[in-house]
């Protein structure tokens, strides 16, 4: 699978699950909203594009969750 890395250095897959385009169905499955397909979880197209959750990933803007005293969870 590909990853990609955003603006602050963390690591992306790209893939149909964390594209911009995707969207849930009732059943669990994901339809592409610009070609309007069903697609699979690790599929991957030339119409990826990251959403703005991951792409602002790692900001100080939004939420910060501590879990342990360690991780470190950004809710968007």
């Amino acid at each position: 699978m590909e990853q990609i890395v955003n603006a602050y250095h963390i690591k992306v897959n790209k893939c149909c699950a964390s594209c911009k385009h995707k969207e849930s169905q009732n059943d669990g499955t994901r339809q592409c909203t610009k070609t309007g397909q069903i697609v699979e979880a690790k599929s991957v197209c030339p119409e990826w594009e990251m959403n703005d959750c991951l792409r602002n990933a790692g900001l100080q803007k939004g939420a910060v969750v501590r879990l342990k005293g360690t991780t470190e969870i950004v809710i968007c």
